[in-house]
């Protein structure tokens, strides 16, 4: 697929992202093991627990070539070994052993077996369930998490659901499949009789509120209160459920309790200064904010949070006050000229802007700040403005040339200039033809126009200069397999295996190799493929190919629950849509295209 740039319209954190930022321990973190967390740097090996009985001579001698291998920092191999002698004795000691290792392994998938396998052997600890709770969330697999942290949740202990849901939600994750399982859990007998249940609760009602479900989310949350009325997360929610609704007085009275509860809370406190804002009580908002900063010394993160709360309201000037003290310090955050940058647009502002936003350097507002940039000179019809000035900004920035002009040719094909688009990075390319990254997005370009020869001589000329680029012999091979390309699924193979040994853990690769056997007549061959590629990286896409393996092989049901997962993860899913027009038996019980 083309690159593609991210959302470069003015992006302001949530309230719920800021204040996650800000609240630094008193939010619960995304769970750890200490026992697994205290193991020394140095020797990681050293706290971890010993293994004293059971061994024959098989058993001893894979045992000992774990132990050395971990002692000489092969800590896969160490890993390995454990997990085998955890086969030959099923012991919890040997799959804690293991996570230890794969802990110093910098493998994610290599930590997720070893801490899968410690489960498995100690189905009563919930250790490995926090731990696993942990990994997903960092991949961004939000109801794996929730899967682990409800199992956490039903062996009595605290499973921190209401973290995960306010996470979810302040990071946009999809909440339909993470409210289908908490309510799942809620129908189970006996739910209401676990010691955490006020937990689930409110982590449902956070989610429900999301959703629009309001009168569902007020429900729970007053069985929570009766449960647990001095709980924090309860009136945090209880406050943010009535800013959603709109009960601005009732959202100031429950932030106003939270903070007797807690006094000093920064949750508490900003969403105390919210209510007061939609209250149109400025002046008080700016006295609890005035606040707030004095007691944590006017620190720059905090001064953002609060400049980002006030533009969110659309108040743009006490946020520029509270910015404006940044100006002119040697460590300002690039945050602080991209939303005076911001405001000043708004304000019509635009000289001034150009200067904050350009003011902006490397770093994650870079490219939002001249994007924004370009925008506002085009929107005050200075296109020629526009051009020159992101041709200026690549040469100031030589390691962003690339992205600028990528940006270039975007905002170009915005306003159905192709030809320029198609012109400007043809020049670029001439004047550096070694450069395989401008070749791969002209080759992606073509592939969106459909120009298929075009793209396989963009891909061959990458290929020219570096014959072991696996992203290129991915791309061509398996646009070729896609394509179904009379008598070059060979080739294509070729390709794509050669791809693979050069990034053997890519999940896009194993997807593109079951693919390329599936259109060779080999589902069997391609099935494996396309479940490990699914396990890591469960995209619609993946997941249709690994539909259509499945039906291949008369496995429908297997092949309409993938698919029925698949869904609840996007709104949008044309790739599954397609297969179902092809495939209608497929489609899940209440399916409309």
């Amino acid at each position: 697929m083309p690159l593609r740039l991210r959302a470069l319209n003015i992006a302001l954190l949530p309230l719920g992202a800021a204040t996650i930022l800000l609240s630094g321990c008193q939010l619960a973190p995304p769970f750890s093991d200490s026992s697994v967390d205290s193991a020394h740097v140095s020797d990681p090996m050293k706290s971890a627990p010993p293994i004293t009985r059971g061994l024959d001579a098989k058993g001893l001698s894979t045992l000992l070539t774990a132990e050395l291998a971990g002692q000489r920092g092969n800590y896969q191999a160490a890993v390995q070994g454990y997990i085998d002698a955890s086969q030959r004795y099923p012991s919890s000691a040997l799959g804690k052993r293991a996570t230890f290792a794969a802990r110093f392994s910098e493998s994610p998938e290599l930590l997720q077996a070893a801490a899968e396998r410690w489960r498995q052997l100690a189905p009563g600890d919930t250790a490995p369930n926090r731990l696993l709770a942990a990994i997903t969330l960092q991949q961004g697999r939000w109801a794996e998490s929730l899967k682990q942290r409800l199992a956490v949740t039903r062996a009595g202990d605290n499973g921190e659901l209401t973290t995960l849901a306010e996470l979810a939600v302040a990071d946009s994750a999809p909440l339909e499949p993470l409210l289908i399982r908490l309510r799942e859990h809620l129908a189970t007998p006996n739910a209401e009789a676990l010691p955490h249940h006020s937990d689930v609760l409110m982590a449902t009602a956070l989610i429900e509120a999301s959703l629009g479900e309001i009168q569902a989310a007020r429900q729970r949350l007053e069985k929570a209160q009766a449960l647990s009325p001095d709980a924090l997360p309860l009136w945090l929610a209880k406050a943010r459920l009535a800013l959603e609704t709109a009960a601005y007085a009732e959202a100031r009275q429950a932030a106003k309790h939270g903070l007797e509860l807690n006094p000093g809370d920064v949750r508490f406190i900003l969403l105390l200064a919210q209510a007061e804002i939609r209250l149109n009580n400025i002046s008080a908002a700016e006295g609890q904010t005035d606040a707030l900063l004095a007691s944590h010394g006017g620190s720059h993160d905090l001064r953002l949070a609060l400049a980002q709360l006030y533009l969110e309201e659309g108040h743009g000037a006490p946020a520029r006050r509270l910015l404006q003290p940044l100006i002119g310090q040697g460590d300002i955050p690039n945050l602080a000229y991209y939303l005076l940058g911001a405001i000043a647009e708004a304000e019509g502002e635009v000289n001034n802007a150009l200067l904050y936003y350009r003011q902006v350097s490397e770093g994650e507002e870079f490219i939002p700040a001249r994007a924004n940039a370009a925008r506002m000179l085009i929107a005050e019809d200075r296109l020629l403005d526009a051009r020159a000035f992101l041709r200026i900004e690549r040469m100031r920035f030589d390691q962003q040339f690339n992205v600028l002009l990528m940006l270039e040719v975007q905002m170009l094909d915005e306003l159905g200039r192709t030809d320029d688009a198609d012109a400007l990075l043809n020049r670029e390319i001439e004047r550096t033809p070694d450069d395989n990254a401008l070749l791969y997005q002209r080759a992606m370009r073509a592939w969106g126009d459909g120009d298929l020869a075009q793209m396989e001589a963009n891909i061959k000329q990458i290929l020219q200069n570096d014959p072991g680029d696996a992203m290129a012999l991915n791309a061509l091979g398996y646009t070729l397999a896609d394509e179904n390309a009379s008598g070059r699924l060979d080739e294509a193979q070729e390709m794509i295996e050669r791809a693979h040994e050069l990034d053997p853990d890519n999940p896009a690769i194993m997807d593109s190799l079951g693919w390329v056997y599936y259109r060779q007549g080999d589902p069997e061959r391609a099935l494996p493929w396309l479940e490990r590629a699914y396990a890591q990286m469960p995209d619609q896409e993946v997941a249709a190919h690994l539909a259509e393996v499945l039906h291949a092989l008369g496995r429908v049901e297997e092949a309409r629950a993938i698919l029925m997962e698949a869904m609840r993860y996007t709104r949008e899913h044309s790739v599954i849509d397609a297969l179902l027009k092809r495939h209608p038996e497929l489609a899940p019980h209440g399916y409309q295209p």
